[in-house]
């Protein structure tokens, strides 16, 4: 039984599907998620959602990036675990 429903989805709301991110210096994620989550701590390298490049240091296990990215460089990023969330 799903209690949320009859909400709309938003930023706002709890992400209703994820994926495994791989990264990759030039394959794009096949759509924006609304966040990332960081399994294991290090550095993720993000292309934006408006083609800028934002690092991440020190990105902690277990967090939520809040960000819509193109997709996660291999180049740079030293996190893994990593999940797109929509």
């Amino acid at each position: 039984m799903d209690k949320f429903s009859d909400y709309p989805t938003s930023l706002t709301a709890p992400a209703r599907d994820g994926a495994a991110i791989i990264p990759s210096d030039t394959i794009d994620l096949p759509f924006l998620p609304r966040a990332v989550y960081v399994g294991q701590t290090g550095t993720v390298v993000a292309r934006m959602a408006n083609g800028g490049s934002v690092t991440f240091a020190n990105a902690q296990a277990g967090s939520f990036l809040p960000v819509r990215v193109a997709g996660i460089s291999a180049t740079g990023t030293t996190a893994a675990g990593l999940v797109a969330l929509w």
